[in-house]
């Protein structure tokens, strides 16, 4: 059965052209499809699911009273978009390096909320160890693992609770057993939509600096929406350049098409309705040397 804040959304963006910027409602289920993409996209099949498609239904989480500001009750437009993009991390590259070294590739989910891209990635690849991780809000946890288990990734996924700017030794050792270079972090890290409360935006590159793995080849792909404004991503910007990152990418996608265009901070005549539409995208990885 259709749920009504979805049941709204399609009602206002079929009648008034207005994109949503989530779907779903705290507690209810909401089902993904992923088409597949061919290897024009460095996008291979996984030798389990050599169809390359792939159907995920996840329960919405529903905080406690005390983290409704968590805002982790919804599934959010960056989440869809990347879970729909996700040819555009060309995992190929990153899974023959870590395979070159004797290693799975580590993943690291950040504010996974109900889990899509992080139980995504680890349906598609073998080759993963995806660490799917939030805030420790008992309810929001436990529903992130029935995510995980529900869509039969608990092989290649864990769902860890995780505290920004905390020890990040959980993270690490979520997958039981000793792995070669389970410490010096992770391959690749996930966000969408962590960016709208600029007072977090401190913890959440420490966060990235402490778990990304020190190699060239390393990158954070983050996905936000532009709802809470442009000068709130602006901020981040300029924070992550000071703590010691750099862009790699850093563009404006549209949310249900193909657009694309340059990271403006003031793009002229923008409504709401216009910063809707759109996400920016952005690739981070450390400095060469």
């Amino acid at each position: 059965m259709t749920d009504p804040e979805d049941l709204l959304s399609d009602s206002l963006q079929t009648l008034y052209d207005y994109a949503p910027i989530t779907h779903s409602s705290a507690g209810s289920f909401f089902t993904y499809t992923y088409a597949g993409q061919d290897a024009t996209h460095d996008e291979q099949p996984s030798p389990s699911n050599p169809s390359n498609t792939l159907t995920i239904t996840l329960q919405t989480p529903d905080t406690q009273p005390a983290n409704w500001t968590l805002h982790a009750s919804s599934i959010w437009v960056s989440s869809l978009f990347l879970a729909d993009h996700m040819h555009d991390l060309r995992l190929a590259r990153h899974l023959a390096r870590a395979s070159a070294r004797g290693a799975p590739l580590r993943v690291l989910e950040l504010g996974a909320g109900a889990g899509l891209p992080g139980i995504l990635l680890a349906r598609r690849h073998d080759g993963v160890r995806v660490v799917s991780s939030d805030y420790p809000d008992a309810g929001l946890i436990k529903t992130l693992a029935e995510n995980v288990a529900r869509n039969g990734a608990q092989d290649r996924c864990r769902a860890v609770p995780y505290a920004w700017g905390s020890d990040p030794a959980p993270l690490f050792s979520a997958f039981a057993g000793p792995e070669p270079h389970a410490l010096d972090g992770f391959d690749v890290v996930l966000a969408t939509d962590t960016l709208w409360n600029s007072e977090l935006h401190g913890t959440f590159i420490q966060t990235l600096c402490v778990t990304l793995r020190r190699s060239a080849h390393a990158r954070v792909f983050l996905v936000a929406g532009l709802h809470t404004g442009r000068y709130t991503i602006q901020s981040f910007m300029r924070a992550v350049e000071d703590a010691g990152l750099v862009f790699e990418e850093a563009m404006e996608k549209e949310s249900n098409g193909d657009g694309s265009r340059p990271w403006d901070v003031e793009r002229a005549g923008e409504t709401e309705k216009d910063r809707r539409r759109w996400v920016v995208w952005m690739v981070l990885r450390w400095p060469r040397t």
